[in-house]
């Protein structure tokens, strides 16, 4: 159906002379708002933007971080919501306070987070970027309960919810956000170069980082000398060229799909499959994360005691090698599940692992 949306998209781009824009504009709004309704958002509060670094980018450069104040972030973070957070408390002077690992105890990111934000003798947090889960292996970080902390000391919260949206309930009101940032090529089925960037109601007076005919009421013709005015909600932040005849209705039909099946049966269906490759993967000496804080799509792996470094790595690829793909992160391997994986998957997995992991050694 997503493929099938593309194509279709395709075939309308090779006759441009025959595109109709005010249609492509009505498909930019259903996109609009079929994102908003996976994350409880309005319409009016979804920026259409090409990628989660480019939502962070937009929320880094309208909000005013103090000098010495604290930007908060976990260890191993994905590049997208840590490299502009860097950059930002180089160039403001705050404090990058990275949450470090070795401070999570029994893997509970959530209780390692309070802590920090709580700590005596820290500056306050300025700017908490963080994500519903870690990317390297899904363990989960509860948002809703940073927030109230978070907000108690001004904090502005970022989001990205890339491994998020589409299986988890995610509700930008309960977490409080200011900005939270999704694509659409990960758990919605969609395209890439296309994503959401939510902008909180209080936040929508602020500059797009680009300036075009889009996203200014009444500026499509040629430059008479005089600036026009910004579109009101968080249209004005949306990325030039987003009228695109290819991506928009790709991710139409990946939401479309998402949303016919319901998140609940989606997350049960998951669920019983990381639970079952979990079980697998335990039966051949790998360490899964707990089943209390993993999520129903993204199964991490730990590796053995006395497994060497780079044994991950050599794993994944002898699973490529038996056509069983997964991938590596920070040491460990994390597996992701969707609808196209069934149980005949699931036993593939486990007997390719076993020859994986006796082909790869321990040290």
């Amino acid at each position: 159906m997503v493929r099938a949306a593309g194509e279709a998209g395709v075939a309308v781009k090779s006759r441009p002379w025959l595109m109709d824009f005010e249609a492509i504009g009505r498909q930019a709004a259903l996109v609009r708002a079929a994102a908003a309704g996976f994350i409880g958002a309005a319409a009016d509060d979804i920026a259409i933007v090409p990628s989660a670094a480019y939502g962070v980018a937009t929320a880094a450069a309208n909000l005013a971080v103090e000098a010495g104040t604290r930007i908060l972030l976990i260890e191993g973070e994905y590049p997208s919501q840590s490299l502009e957070w860097a950059r930002l408390a180089e160039s403001r002077g705050a404090v990058l306070d990275v949450v470090p690992r070795r401070a999570v105890r029994d893997g509970d990111w959530t209780a390692a987070l309070l802590e920090r934000i709580a700590a005596p003798g820290l500056p306050p947090v300025g700017v908490a970027a963080l994500t519903p889960l870690v990317w390297t292996d899904g363990r989960l970080i509860d948002l809703e309960r940073l927030a109230g902390p978070l907000r108690a000391q001004g904090a502005a919260i970022v989001v990205d919810a890339t491994q998020a949206v589409g299986v988890l309930p995610v509700d930008v009101r309960r977490l409080a956000a200011d900005y939270l940032v999704f694509p659409t090529y990960k758990w919605l089925l969609g395209p890439y170069t296309l994503a959401f960037l939510y902008v909180a109601p209080h936040r929508q007076q602020g500059v797009p980082l680009e300036q075009h005919g889009s996203n200014h009421a009444g500026a499509g013709g040629p430059f008479d000398g005089t600036l026009p005015p910004l579109l009101p909600g968080a249209a004005r932040f949306d990325m030039g060229q987003r009228f695109n005849p290819v991506s928009l209705p790709m991710a139409l039909a990946g939401m479309e799909l998402l949303r016919g099946w319901g998140r609940a049966p989606l997350a049960e269906r998951l669920g019983g499959t990381t639970a079952a490759l979990a079980r697998h993967a335990a039966a051949h000496g790998l360490v899964p994360v707990d089943a209390a804080m993993r999520p129903p799509h993204l199964l991490g792996l730990g590796m053995p005691a006395g497994s060497a470094p780079g044994f991950a790595e050599r794993v994944v690829a002898r699973l490529e090698a038996a056509g069983v793909y997964v991938a590596a992160r920070g040491g460990q391997i994390r597996v992701g599940a969707h609808v196209y994986n069934d149980e005949e998957d699931v036993e593939r997995f486990g007997s390719a692992l076993r020859s994986a992991l006796a082909g790869a050694g321990l040290s």
